[in-house]
């Protein structure tokens, strides 16, 4: 729908007053005092702004890559859940729909949030209300809001003594952004991604309908929610199990100069099914990176190692021809968890039996929580040093076991070594076990074999404004020559966090013939005008 039909749309429906704040609702600007009649009709109580400030700041994202997309018209400040599904209603009704996306963090990468001259919900206005983070200590689950940013929802349950199971490596995300896409990290091999730790949800559906479901109730939408993009509903409430909590972790960093011995040690790490070796099972996480050309030592996540360890890694990658692996893991202790006694000796067991460089084992002692929210301090000190808010183009992927060995001698050991840009950022590579996700969910994995890898290349490039944009570019045609690379080497690779421009990209690139069928399927049932996040570029009018 055209900009100013909704505007003519806004002006007899909404009211946008910015006003000085008000104390009750402890919004930045006082939501309308004097209601139209349509909008006490539809139940909206909240404030909708069109001013350039507020729509600017709902385009933008933490990729600060450009893209061609249109910005929104406008910007709802909900006051609860019934404003989003109000608004979502009169969309509904009309002949003429406008799109309207859910924004929690904007950590998104290319727009994905963004809603065409639409309307972009501002869900962490949702957190202003009480009771939005709620532990059953009983039970066991916390229900917390989608707005909710999951270092919170950490922080909530450990009053209890307990703990949600599975995580991101950055907690300051929203709990129904990561339920839209997967939600990974290192303790996805032993309990799944966030999507499989989820015990009901209350969604709106495109059409504003407020459901309630599990996988005992409303079994398809519940399914279709988590890793759906935001494509057939807004999480609004997620009920999350929670496990006693541990007290420590004892972190681990081991080098090494042979992918192939890096992965077979990853992979008897997070095996839980043969219970073969010593190692099976023995950490509670288990992640792993590339180390090119100074790489993790020369950046912001370089504090594990001291500058004489950091000159002898140096002189180890320069033995191996500049590229070494780093395997980093975690194990888990004391608290509500259990005793702590045994956890010297299973690092003992690691730092014998697995195939690291000798001399090059790396250990710290943490808190659990410290752990946990490791990435925030790395954040802070980019942000002290206007680093955080530049360009991300980010490329992360899941591909097949058996693709990893050619994909480390093509990419790590080519591509990037070739092309080196100086770009810092982490490059993250480790397996997954297939069996902890849930197919019947809308997320797209490898099915093809047991266990899987995500390779995250995580890099920034400077500000556009510091070299006309030449970084961004060469990183973004990298990222297509990766992309072409396992195209040509027959590995059959998925985009996590994914984006393409058009409906083709997706169906034939992403979800294959099966996969799609099922997704435009349950896109028909949940939301049939395509109002849900059109920044994904997925669906772009009403299904037939």
């Amino acid at each position: 729908m055209a900009i100013a039909a909704l505007f003519v749309f806004l002006s007899c429906v909404l009211k946008t007053i910015p006003a000085a704040a008000s104390a009750d609702h402890k919004l930045p600007w006082s939501p309308a005092s004097s209601l139209p009649d349509e909008l006490r009709d539809l139940g909206v109580r909240a404030l909708i702004r069109e001013d350039a400030e507020a729509t600017a700041l709902a385009s933008s994202d933490f990729g600060n890559v450009s893209i061609d997309v249109d910005a929104p018209a406008a910007v709802l400040y909900p006051s609860c859940p019934d404003d989003i599904a109000a608004l979502l209603r009169a969309s509904y009704a009309r002949p003429s729909s406008f799109p309207v996306s859910a924004r929690g963090c904007g950590h998104s990468i290319r727009g994905q949030a963004s809603a065409p001259g639409g309307i972009v919900v501002d869900m962490p206005s949702l957190g202003r209300l009480a009771g939005r983070l709620s532990v059953s200590a009983d039970g066991r689950y916390i229900d917390a809001g989608g707005e909710q940013l999951w270092v919170d929802v950490l922080h909530a349950a450990l009053a209890h003594g307990l703990t949600p199971r599975s995580w991101t490596d950055y907690l300051h995300l929203t709990v129904g952004g990561t339920l839209s896409n997967a939600g990974i990290s290192g303790q996805a091999f032993r309990h799944g991604p966030q999507i499989s730790n989820v015990l009901e949800l209350d969604v709106i559906t495109g059409a504003g309908e407020m459901v309630t479901c599990s996988k005992e109730k409303e079994a398809d939408l519940f399914d279709a929610v988590l890793g759906g993009l935001g494509q057939f509903g807004v999480i609004t409430r997620a009920r999350v199990p929670l496990v006693p909590a541990p007290a420590r972790a004892r972190w681990v960093r081991l080098l090494y100069t042979d992918v192939a011995a890096l992965t077979e040690d990853q992979e008897r790490l997070i095996d839980l099914e043969t219970g073969a070796g010593a190692l099976s099972g023995l950490m509670d996480y288990v992640e792993g990176s590339v180390l090119a050309d100074q790489g993790l030592v020369g950046s912001w996540r370089s504090s594990f190692f001291s500058e004489a360890d950091a000159a002898r890694v140096a002189a180890l990658a320069k033995e191996a021809g500049g590229v070494l692996y780093c395997l980093e893991g975690a194990l888990y202790y004391g608290g509500a968890a259990g005793s702590d006694s045994d956890v010297d000796e299973r690092v003992e067991v690691l730092l014998r039996e697995l195939q690291h460089a000798r001399g090059f084992a790396f250990v710290q002692d943490v808190s659990y929580v410290g752990f946990l929210d490791r990435v925030r301090d790395g954040e802070l000190k980019l942000r002290a040093a206007g680093l955080w808010n530049v360009p991300h183009p980010w490329l992360n992927l899941f591909l097949p076991r058996s693709g990893i060995l050619d994909f480390a001698a093509g990419v790590f050991h080519g591509i990037l070594r070739r092309g080196n840009t100086g770009a810092m950022g982490p490059v993250l590579v480790y397996p997954m076990n297939r069996n902890r996700w849930d197919s019947e969910a809308s997320a797209v994995f490898p099915e093809e074999e047991e266990v899987f890898y995500t390779v995250g290349i995580l890099r920034s490039s400077t500000p556009a404004s510091s070299d006309g944009g030449q970084l961004l570019r060469r990183l973004e045609e990298q990222n297509e020559e990766i992309m072409r690379f396992c195209e040509e080497a027959g590995i059959a690779c998925v985009q996590y966090l994914p984006y393409y421009a058009g409906q083709a990209g997706w169906e034939k690139k992403h979800f294959g013939p099966s996969r799609w069928a099922r997704f435009v399927e349950r896109k028909r049932k949940y939301d049939p005008k395509a109002i849900l996040s059109r920044g994904q570029r997925i669906f772009n009018a009403p299904l037939p």
